[in-house]
């Protein structure tokens, strides 16, 4: 078999991701599968960034953009869940 035909293992979840790649806690190999958060036991699909322990996901507010055209982002705080799908 081919190593290149082999499908990796995912990588341990971060405790704090970001889907920006300018940002420091983004982590390009968890991208590379399929990621789920759950706030509050509820799934959420639309999550930018994500921290475990501090208990909070960011998602964009609506369609408002920030000064650099960005979706702006809003912080909801509540029990997460980052998991594999």
């Amino acid at each position: 078999m081919n190593e290149t035909t082999q499908t990796l293992p995912a990588p341990p979840l971060p405790d704090h991701l970001s889907a920006d790649p300018r940002s420091p806690h983004h982590v390009a190999a968890v991208f590379e599968h399929d990621i789920g958060i759950r706030l509050n036991d509820k799934e959420r699909t639309d999550v930018e960034e994500y921290c475990v322990s501090e208990g909070w996901v960011k998602v964009p507010a609506g369609k408002t953009l920030d000064r650099k055209g960005k979706p702006l982002l809003i912080k909801i705080k509540g029990k997460v869940e980052a998991y594999y799908r």
